[in-house]
């Protein structure tokens, strides 16, 4: 079979830039459009579209509740998704044509999610925003799945994985920071004419365009079967879900991963309360910070795939964790020196998180790819977009775990008003947000010491041959074949 060329490696890396548009449109403005502050309602009019504040049980909105319901329903979906793509005999591939399929349903689902019918508080705007989110989250599972399971599939060597990993950490970073430009053109709308409903939307709009084109460019120029030549899966989704996780070292890794998830949606989450209340400076160092260390954190990107070569990808992801719990133990310190400048404390969490950012951006897909590719090789079941699709549910379990942490200690030593949407964050409780953000690094860092990567690397390096199906293949499914020599 075909090996992808550098610049069909960023062609497929065009994809990840896309759908990372539209998750960071979501991510950043759903709460922002659907929960105005009251100053967006008093100042730029602002239209309440559901009932705001703490109402339901008396510490979660209705947008909260929606959120999370879906996020129920989505977890169910990545398992399945992945187990259709895994067992697709589609003459066109296995992934590209769920990719093909769900890249324009998933940008209008997006815009559509903006765009309530009912100009006031109403019940008919709650159940859009619920079937829309649920829509949304299908779609973006429909593309996402099948798309990172072809990491592993067009990754046939080491410096393959690593270039398409660096890529689309690239891509993501960007894709993120387009996501965020509505702070920008958003303003310069309204001061057109246009409403504070509609200046978001014709931003959501335009960056909706430039997504589903690039989701839909590695479709069009990239053909499957042309670089992967799979034997499709057997297995029913729950048998598929469960072999999975039968891999000692994969589980290893998704305890780990979920560590990472939750201190690095601490930091995301946090940002903007340690900028306002730790720092006590403009909530518009925010977009300066984020982008700063996206930038520096870009910088050490060509350097990663040299220092994997020289160091193995475990240490330098134990290495990532580390440098982002010095970086939460700076913010933690902003407490007690109050005599620095918040701009200072800024600039200096941000240049400590962008290395471990960078390694931590790039390596752990890679390791998936590799332990998917191990696991290929022993037990002759190609479940690419399984591995992937639990990587991915990892992500989501870590992200909602730092969201119920962040909103339950962030306003310790505040009041919180319960009929208002912002949350009170206090000096206190965001000090203890970020030593609990150090522990969650810890122990992911400590958890993957047990990741066995000479066994992976080895299996790998042999010869592309399905090996036996009897219990020493079972064996070492399970992790317990051991190689010529245990993990340091």
């Amino acid at each position: 079979m075909k090996r992808l060329t550098k610049k069909q490696m960023i062609i497929f890396s065009i994809g990840q830039l896309g759908w990372s548009m539209l998750s960071g449109i979501i991510n950043a403005w759903l709460v922002t459009f659907y929960l105005p502050t009251q100053k967006d309602i008093t100042e730029l009019n602002a239209t309440q579209f559901i009932k705001p504040g703490l109402v339901i049980l008396g510490f979660l909105t209705i947008l909260g509740l929606i959120t999370a319901l879906s996020r129920i329903f989505d977890a169910v979906t990545d398992p399945l998704i992945a187990n259709l793509s895994d067992r697709s005999r589609n003459k066109r591939g296995r992934r590209i044509p769920f990719m093909q399929y769900a890249a324009i349903p998933l940008s209008v689902v997006t815009v559509l999610l903006f765009c309530a019918p009912v100009n006031e508080i109403s019940g008919i705007n709650v159940a859009w925003i619920s079937v829309f989110i649920v829509l949304f989250y299908l779609f973006m599972t429909m593309y996402c799945t099948p798309y990172n399971a072809l990491i592993s599939e067009f990754g046939k060597t080491q410096e393959d994985r690593m270039f398409i990993s660096t890529a689309i950490s690239l891509t993501f970073f960007a894709g993120t920071l387009l996501a965020y430009t509505p702070f920008v053109f958003a303003g310069v709308l309204r001061g057109a004419g246009l409403s504070f409903s509609w200046s978001y939307r014709a931003c959501f709009i335009a960056l909706a365009v430039i997504a589903c084109v690039a989701m839909l460019l590695p479709t069009f120029l990239l053909k499957e079967k042309d670089f992967v030549d799979t034997e499709p899966s057997n297995q029913n989704m729950f048998k598929s879900l469960a072999s999975t996780f039968k891999n000692k070292d994969f589980r290893v890794f998704v305890g780990s991963d979920i560590m990472y998830w939750v201190g690095l949606t601490l930091f995301q989450t946090g940002l903007p309360f340690f900028v306002k209340v730790s720092m006590n400076i403009d909530e518009s160092y925010t977009m300066y910070f984020m982008g700063g260390m996206t930038v520096l954190s870009a910088a050490f990107y060509p350097f990663v795939s040299s220092l994997v070569k020289k160091f193995g990808k475990k240490k330098l992801t134990i290495c990532g964790f580390l440098g982002l719990a010095l970086a939460y133990v700076v913010t933690a310190l902003i407490k007690f020196i109050p005599a620095v400048p918040g701009v200072v404390f800024g600039v200096l969490i941000c240049v400590i998180a962008a290395f471990p950012m960078a390694l931590l951006g790039i390596i752990p897909q890679s390791i998936v790819a590799d332990v998917a590719e191990a696991e290929g090789r022993v037990t002759g079941e190609n479940r690419e977009g399984m591995f992937f699709a639990a990587r991915t549910f990892a992500m989501k379990w870590g992200q909602s775990i730092a969201m119920l942490i962040f909103t339950s200690l962030a306003i310790i030593g505040a009041t919180q008003d319960t009929d208002a949407n912002d949350i009170t964050a206090s000096s206190t409780g965001l000090m203890i947000v970020a030593f609990v953000a150090v522990a969650f690094c810890v122990i992911g860092a400590a958890v993957l010491t047990l990741y066995n990567e000479k066994k992976i690397m080895s299996i790998i390096a042999k010869p592309d041959e399905k090996a036996p199906q009897g219990a020493e293949t079972v064996a070492l499914a399970e992790g317990e074949v051991k190689s010529d020599g245990e993990d340091e």
